[in-house]
């Protein structure tokens, strides 16, 4: 275990066996009353198919649309895809993203990246060669 290994104070052997509502303590107060409210039924399918994974019970990698899921210690080690909007990323997650939302880690917006300016765009580019 490296120096940084805690999460306020506590393993992750010491995180996986708190129940939900005993971890949701530790959590800052947006995430504490996300989970307070309860799951929904997305969410709710999500965790048993993390649990599917842990048992071997499932295959396939876990794939879902629940941004907003909140990253518990159960899902620590899993290879999860999580939708952008128009792919699936995945994530590997790790120790560090504990307490922190699915969404945060999958970006839906990319850099805009311009090329040249097309024909007729500006004055000066009417004077630009043809391709």
């Amino acid at each position: 275990m490296k120096k940084g290994d805690a999460y306020h104070g506590k393993t992750t052997e010491e995180l996986q066996t708190l129940s939900t509502q005993e971890f949701s303590k530790i959590l800052t107060s947006r995430q504490r009353r996300s989970l307070k409210r309860g799951s929904t039924p997305e969410q709710k399918k999500l965790l048993t198919m993390i649990q599917a994974v842990h048992q071997g019970k499932h295959k396939k990698p876990v794939k879902t649309h629940c941004r907003d899921m909140i990253i518990l210690p159960d899902m620590i080690g899993q290879l999860i895809q999580v939708h952008n909007g128009k792919e699936f990323t995945p994530i590997a997650i790790t120790y560090d993203m504990i307490g922190h939302y699915l969404g945060e880690f999958s970006p839906t917006r990319r850099k805009v990246q311009h090329s040249a300016p097309g024909i007729g765009a500006t004055k000066s580019s009417g004077s630009l060669s043809v391709k």
